[in-house]
């Protein structure tokens, strides 16, 4: 059975819930310094990419407030490019990206309602 744009979204908000517990606490420098975080995280923001690039184009559409894009083109990046992504832009991505998208996908989730 294949899976829902729900099932795609809560990965986004599963990955987005870890990234936001391995981080916690962390500066930059900690961030740097913690190999098995960096690597973790890079993990969990290849797992949004890829559950974007699985949505629907007209979910994507419907809601254009959301920088899709952004997100599938770091997890090329991440994924095909070993040294394309800093780890400054990762953690950039982290620190002012994630919080907004989680409250974007969590609306989006909330107007469609429960699973099917």
């Amino acid at each position: 059975m294949p899976r829902s744009p729900h099932m795609f979204l809560m990965d986004i908000v599963e990955a987005i819930d870890a990234i936001k517990e391995f981080t916690s606490g962390m500066d930059f420098d900690a961030f740097l310094a913690d190999r098995r975080t960096r690597a973790a995280v890079i993990r969990y923001l290849e797992v949004i990419g890829e559950a974007v690039k699985n949505l629907p184009a007209d979910l994507r559409e419907a809601h254009p407030e959301v920088n899709w894009h952004a997100m599938a083109a770091m997890r090329d990046r991440l994924i095909h490019a070993y040294f394309g992504a800093s780890d400054r832009v990762v953690w950039d991505t982290v620190t002012e990206d994630l919080t907004v998208l989680e409250v974007q996908v969590k609306d989006i989730l909330q107007g469609l309602g429960p699973p099917p």
